[in-house]
């Protein structure tokens, strides 16, 4: 019985100190974030200068999916002694881009469900930071765009997926290891949020299901690549689709329901204002 109860003992604590390294390093890479964010936004204050929407989003992506995931994660593997290559960096065969395809695709439906369901049941839901800035400069949404092939989608699938995910799978089966990471990639993005708490977590409980889609694609393919690509292709989607429905209302493309509003009306309206709204689900 001694014997027997030992190799579990053994396992449950491999278990609980991956679980707090991977908080630690989750969480290390966002205090440095809004440390840099913070920073740069008072030294740009300082110089007299008033930042713009779009600077303070470009400082934001910068200082945290650029340099504070990224830094993090390449410090994190080299305490390991580990190189970057070993969290699967290569070209996509055409196996892995299928994979992509059908990942981008599951994605954008668990996003946009999500989505349904918060619009149909009329739950309260958090909003984060870029549809603060979208209200204030739609054109907000179009930097987003090349910008979540090129910093979104490669710093946050480096830090949760090649290294979060993982360090998980150093001691988890898949299914458990691929759900535990998505859950704190979700989670984390609560301080990010803006509104009550009951709102905050109905967003984070909606981009749990994307993330669980970039972590099935890492798992499948053991090439961050393919998640990094998924994740950028839908929230360039999203960004896009959002940047549209807000220049279609402004026109009056999509007039306000009246008297004279036909159903089909209506149905535009309705469609402008989820996608809008949308933004608010998407998990940067």
């Amino acid at each position: 019985m001694v014997r027997s109860s030992l190799p579990l003992d053994d396992s449950t604590l491999a278990r609980l100190w991956a679980l707090v390294v991977v908080l630690v390093v989750a969480g290390v890479g966002l205090g440095v974030g809004v440390v840099l964010v913070i920073a740069l936004a008072l030294l740009l204050t300082g110089v007299g200068f008033d930042p713009s929407p779009l600077t303070l989003l470009v400082v934001s992506l910068v200082s945290i999916q650029g340099f504070a995931f990224g830094g993090v994660a390449l410090v994190y593997l080299r305490l390991r002694g580990r190189s970057i290559g070993s969290v699967g960096l290569r070209t996509p065969s055409v196996r892995e881009l299928l994979i992509a395809v059908g990942g981008y695709a599951a994605a954008f439906v668990a996003a946009i469900t999500g989505a349904i369901i918060i619009s149909v049941t009329g739950a309260p839901a958090g909003e984060n930071q870029v549809a603060e800035f979208a209200s204030a400069d739609p054109s907000v949404l179009l930097w987003l765009v090349p910008a979540s092939f090129l910093l979104i989608g490669p710093g946050e699938e480096l830090l949760f997926r090649g290294i979060v995910q993982g360090r998980l799978r150093e001691t988890f089966d898949p299914v458990p290891g691929v759900v535990l990471a998505s859950a704190l990639f979700a989670a984390i993005h609560y301080v990010a949020l803006t509104g009550g708490a009951g709102g905050r977590l109905v967003t984070v409980s909606i981009l749990f299901f994307p993330a669980l889609v970039f972590g099935a694609v890492y798992e499948l393919t053991d090439n961050l690549v393919v998640p990094a690509l998924v994740h950028g292709a839908y929230n360039a989607t999203l960004f896009a689709l959002a940047y549209l429905a807000i220049r279609l209302s402004e026109s009056g493309s999509f007039p306000e329901g009246g008297p004279g509003a036909g159903a089909g009306t209506d149905t535009a309206t309705a469609t402008a204002t989820f996608l809008v709204d949308a933004v608010a689900a998407l998990p940067l």
